[in-house]
């Protein structure tokens, strides 16, 4: 009889597998590179599985280079059972592993659906910024032409996490690349902008971080009473505006 580690499949060879996770979920990894290619697989899997959930899965969790799909294996048994094409119909994690084959061969025909465009204002520099002097200065650059570099790029959502609503943003010019804080702080405002190394991101909630904060922004990115919580989703493409601070203030006063 093999073993729950001899169930590990490989899917095919371009970088593409299915594994075990646990005893309830499987992992579909789709590349091996976190680049756009490896994440448009991974959001074209994602958006699938939005519209066409299958009986008995819970979840799915999309990341750099995978997507976690978690089942519960009494209703993908009732459900699927009868007609395992894996030969194994008792068998949950077979099951999921046919399942998922299935929805990847779907995806080859599928169309891509456009990525949302958010748009985030900012206010750069002073309080609401207080690294980019630093910045600027480790470039040989201005505080204003970081804004305007930072603020010209088109940043790609990665995935989700670190924090409720925290996107990991891919496209940040190499030229404002800061490496990040020696000494994190204990402390970092909801809503502030940072770079760290070759990423930028925001704070959606007040917590510790050593990245470089270049601004802030009164869009809130943590909806808790919404459906989903956050404003950011894997797949958008960011674009952030700058503002005045008089504009900062108004906004942020209206929020009150």
């Amino acid at each position: 009889m093999s073993t729950f580690a001899d169930k590990v499949k490989k899917y095919d060879s371009a970088g593409i597998g299915i594994s075990p996770l646990g005893d309830a979920a499987v992992t579909i990894r789709l590349g091996e590179a976190i680049c756009p290619q490896t994440h448009e697989r991974v959001r074209q899997l994602a958006d699938y599985l939005d519209r066409h959930p299958f009986a008995g899965m819970v979840e799915y969790v999309p990341s750099f280079l995978s997507v976690a799909v978690y089942y519960d294996p009494c209703v993908l048994l009732d459900a699927h059972g009868g007609s395992s094409a894996s030969g194994d119909a008792r068998d949950p994690y077979a099951l999921a592993v046919g399942l998922m084959k299935g929805v990847l061969a779907e995806l080859e025909q599928g169309e891509r659906k456009p990525p949302r465009i958010v748009e985030i204002p900012v206010c750069y520099g002073g309080e609401l910024g207080p690294d980019l002097p630093e910045v600027a200065a480790y470039h040989g650059l201005s505080e204003q032409e970081v804004a305007d570099i930072h603020s010209s790029a088109d940043y790609l959502v990665y995935m989700l996490g670190f924090a409720p609503g925290f996107a990991y943003l891919g496209g940040l010019p190499e030229r404002i690349a800061t490496p990040r804080r020696s000494t994190p702080r204990l402390s970092v405002p909801a809503g502030t902008v940072g770079i760290g190394g070759d990423q930028t991101g925001v704070y959606p909630i007040s917590t510790p971080g050593g990245w470089q904060l270049i601004g802030k922004t009164p869009e809130p990115l943590f909806l808790p009473a919404a459906n989903p919580p956050t404003l950011l989703r894997a797949g958008d493409i960011v674009r952030f505006r700058p503002i005045s601070r008089s504009e900062y203030d108004r906004r942020e006063g209206a929020r009150a």
